[in-house]
């Protein structure tokens, strides 16, 4: 991704499968109280570590707790990274009448702010956007609202179907908004807000779309996964992320919600839409069998997914100067990234010129299917402000890094 030149000059690619694209609008929510570009900058830049114990209405805490990892049905950390007034919605403005919003998944309800506040951002009049070729690819993972709404079978109707199913995150956009384009729910785990970014960009290469909106959300109603995650001990006790830090020892569970608003840069330019940034390529791949287990990290198919990235948008990995990295603070996972990242970026690279990377959540913890969104937005406000913001918690370098023969830091 690169920046926006000022000029306007830059040539287009003439081949529309590898013309860039153009990233014109952002709306967002994360914890810390992120509610636009310019509190997230604010939180970047200042450091802020906005984790939090984790709120009564998501679930009783002194229910579910116990320090001690891997306890049958219990979670072993009080924190996480929450969002604020996730119940609260004007129902009125977005058409949903009183009874079909109460039944309404907050996620839902974050992904049509966002989206609203995005193209908002971009500057596109809603009303002229009415039946237009316009794609809306949504990235979920969590479904913990559904799972509330059926509880009781004898309470069940239409709109919970309606309110909480995946399928109509991205369908609830796509009818307020009447595009007419492709319209599509993506749940690929930890990645989906990136392959849903990379499948927006898709749709609007091959031109089955003009315009694209590409959001993900990720709202935590449920201890079951931090319970199944407890039992594996993947959860920091503490609440912090520490990518990279010798005391690494689990992720952090979070929310948020972002959504962009993507155009293929010729038509971005032709139609004098704002420019925060430029997708030049993206790919998407899976480790397959390397690393042994299903759940846990390979370097060789990360390797190979980045060597993909940078041919796709036909830049040396060798001059890539930051990286925004997955950075879960993870025993297994930070020095298989990192040394992945390492073997693609250090190919030809200057010994003095290392490649710089960081980790939003040691912000504010891993948002899940949001987690790569929030990353995205974040180095399009560093290229914004020309300044890397600070990865927090990170003391003394992880022994399990290599990092001396690493081009990285």
């Amino acid at each position: 991704m690169s920046p926006a030149e000022p000029t306007r000059q830059e040539p287009v690619d003439p081949n529309p499968r590898y013309e860039p694209i153009a990233i014109i609008g952002i709306g967002c929510r994360f914890p810390g109280g992120v509610v636009d570009l310019d509190s997230f900058w604010q939180l970047l830049k200042n450091g802020v570590d906005a984790i939090s114990e984790i709120p009564k209405s998501r679930f009783d805490l002194d229910r579910w707790y116990d320090p001690t990892p891997a306890t049958p049905g219990k979670v072993m950390s009080r924190y996480g990274g929450f969002l604020d007034r996730i119940d609260e919605m004007d129902a009125g403005f977005f058409g949903i009448s009183p009874r079909e919003a109460e039944r309404l998944d907050p996620q839902q309800r974050l992904l049509l702010e966002v989206a609203w506040e995005a193209l908002e951002n971009a500057g596109q009049p809603v009303e002229n956007l009415l039946g237009s070729d316009t794609a809306v690819v949504i990235a979920q993972w969590l479904s913990d609202f559904e799972a509330r709404l059926f509880a009781d079978p004898a309470r069940t109707d239409f709109y919970m179907t309606t309110g909480s199913g995946r399928y109509s995150a991205s369908g609830r956009l796509s009818f307020f908004f009447g595009f007419q384009g492709p319209s599509l729910t993506l749940d690929t785990a930890c990645s989906s807000s990136l392959v849903a970014v990379h499948t927006a960009c898709q749709s609007l290469r091959t031109g089955e779309s003009r315009m694209a909106v590409a959001g993900a959300v990720n709202v935590i109603l449920q201890p079951h996964i931090t319970i199944a995650y407890s039992q594996s001990k993947m959860m920091a006790p503490d609440g912090k992320c520490k990518f990279g830090d010798a005391g690494a020892d689990g992720y952090v569970r979070s929310e948020g919600a972002g959504a962009l608003v993507l155009k293929r840069l010729s038509d971005a330019l032709a139609d004098g839409d704002p420019i925060h940034a430029v997708i030049r390529g993206s790919a998407i791949n899976n480790d397959g069998q390397t690393s042994g287990y299903m759940t846990t990290p390979g370097a060789a198919g990360q390797e190979e997914m980045l060597r993909k990235a940078y041919a796709s948008a036909a830049v040396p990995a060798s001059s890539v100067q930051y990286i925004e990295a997955h950075g879960t603070g993870t025993f297994a996972g930070d020095p298989v990234e990192l040394e992945a990242i390492g073997a693609v970026v250090g190919e030809g690279r200057h010994p003095e010129r290392p490649c710089w990377v960081g980790s939003v959540k040691t912000n504010f913890g891993h948002t899940e299917g949001a987690a790569g969104m929030a990353g995205l937005i974040k180095v399009v406000l560093a290229l914004k402000h020309a300044q890397i913001p600070p990865s927090l918690h990170y003391y003394n370098p992880s022994p399990r890094i290599p990092w001396q023969e690493l081009p990285v830091r």
